[in-house]
């Protein structure tokens, strides 16, 4: 049996684009991946053929928490498995990652540190909250608020955190008023600035800002949660000027996504980047049709094509797919033009090999019939003949408008679409918390929600006007719609409508 291994990764503060490089490289490999309560649901899509272990510890439990934590690394490390204990921040600060270590190093088993970028440093830094600064800290110190700081003896050296320019507590929220009392009992002015980030580079991340007497009152009026840091110094003055967090023009909205699971990443990576939540609860999947006999022979008929059709990344993939599963490539396209719905589809196709002949100006199916215009009189047979793979129940009017300029389509299915219902109880929890907006990319999406939860809530922001006529004839208020059929044109949209 092979040797096992366990990486001891620090998965960041929790926005998933702060993991090390390392850290991600390694969950891609893992066999096994132990994760803590605070990660980032996306880090673990990294890990796409792991067993997922869930080993968050609650309140109360910790010593029965990390006794298991410590069997399932020493377990599957011994069954000769690549194991990624995914702690949040970095391993080695206030993680325990030392003492899981020790264990394994005295168990025998191998192991490797992954350092991450600690809360400790990321929490203030996204808060505009530099811990040094040459006018007003030389040196930072960093403490746990875990423990209760009233009892008579503490393990925090209460006069050295009073007279560091800038002091960092990590899991002190529910002591802040009794940290904020000794530092002021240690000889700590009360009127120094003090913050408390939560859930730092988050979407949802708050600051409160106040002097060190009064933080602890601000933030229970602010209603504010754990994981928390406090940061205490003249640098916190710095943050309203510096704080760019809370200029994101969708900060701490959430925004329900409606994609394919393969499909909702770069969605949410971008509604990410504006300051929103975005909850992924795919409403469709898609599927194989009921049999690949058609595609596969007019795939293989290609020749007989002037043109090829595509009207979406799916049919892109299914076509694709069935290339590969044919053992062929690129070259199949070698005697047919292709032409492209947008740039999106465009893309799919280059990953392919495949550059398109034509993609319109504006991004819709209407646009790419507009551009193929009329057949010139010279042409017929083959020079006439489009193919067009789709999903089934789509739309007639493309082809339509194709058949009624002249051309001669064939029409293949290429994929279905059903509604998802992995995510219904988690998709109407979500809901019941409280949802800004939700964004539809096609009319299948809003089929499903409404079938799956009903009237959507928020705003409503889609695609083009395709999907808000689907919407439109299901009921459904249309508040926003994509100027662009991109994702990006539908964040942006969403943006202006918020």
């Amino acid at each position: 049996m092979p040797p096992g291994i366990v990486y001891l990764v620090g998965a960041g503060p929790g926005d998933p684009g702060l993991i090390t490089r390392r850290g991600a490289e390694l969950l891609a490999r893992a066999d096994v991946v132990a994760y803590d309560r605070l990660v980032h649901p996306d880090l673990l899509k990294l890990a796409s053929g792991a067993e997922l272990i869930d080993v968050g510890k609650r309140p109360g439990q910790s010593a029965a928490g990390q006794a298991r934590i410590n069997d399932v690394l020493i377990e599957h490390a011994r069954a000769g498995k690549v194991v990624v204990r995914l702690k949040g921040g970095d391993p080695f600060v206030f993680g325990r990652g030392g003492e899981e270590a020790e264990l394994l190093a005295d168990a025998g088993v191998a192991f490797e540190i992954v350092p991450g970028v600690t809360s400790a440093i990321a929490g203030p830094a996204v808060a505009g909250i530099p811990l040094t600064h040459r006018d007003h800290a030389s040196w930072t110190a960093i403490a746990t608020g875990h423990e209760d700081p009233t009892k008579e003896v503490s393990a925090l050296d209460w006069e050295a955190l009073a007279r560091a320019p800038t002091a960092v507590f990590l899991m002190g929220m529910e002591r802040l008023a009794e940290i904020a009392m000794s530092l002021q009992s240690a000889g700590k002015r009360a009127d120094v600035p003090a913050a408390v980030i939560s859930h730092a580079t988050w979407p949802q991340q708050r600051v409160v800002r106040a002097t060190l007497e009064k933080i602890a009152a601000a933030v229970k009026e602010a209603g504010i949660t754990p994981p928390a840091v406090l940061v205490v110094g003249d640098v916190v003055s710095l943050s309203e000027r510096l704080d760019r967090s809370t200029s994101r023009p969708l900060a701490g909205k959430r925004v329900f996504v409606t994609r394919t699971r393969t499909q909702a990443g770069r969605l949410s990576a971008l509604l990410r980047e504006v300051g929103a939540e975005a909850l992924e609860f795919p409403a469709i999947r898609i599927v194989p049709p009921a049999s690949f006999a058609e595609l596969d022979r007019a795939i293989a008929e290609l020749h007989r094509f002037g043109w090829i059709a595509f009207t979406s990344t799916n049919a892109v993939e299914a076509v694709w797919s069935r290339i590969l599963a044919a053992g062929r490539d690129a070259r199949a396209f070698a005697d047919v033009r292709v032409a492209s719905v947008g740039s999106a589809t465009a893309d799919a196709l280059r990953a392919c090999g495949i550059v398109a002949d034509l993609v319109p100006p504006t991004f819709t199916s209407e646009a790419l019939a507009e551009a193929f215009g009329r057949p010139r009189a010279h042409m017929s047979g083959r020079a006439t003949s489009i193919l067009v793979p789709h999903a089934e129940a789509a739309p007639e009017d493309f082809v339509r408008a194709l058949t009624d300029q002249g051309w001669q389509c064939r029409e293949v299915v290429a994929y279905r679409t059903e509604t998802d219902t992995d995510s219904v109880e988690a998709g109407r929890d979500a809901i019941d918390r409280g949802i800004d907006a939700v964004v539809f990319t096609s009319g299948s999406t809003v089929r499903s929600f409404v079938e799956l939860w009903g009237k959507p809530p928020g705003v409503v922001c889609v695609m083009g006007p395709r999907t808000a006529a689907v919407a439109t004839e299901l009921g459904v208020q249309v508040d926003a719609v994509a100027a662009t059929q991109t994702l990006e044109g539908l964040v942006a949209a969403l943006v202006m409508a918020v």
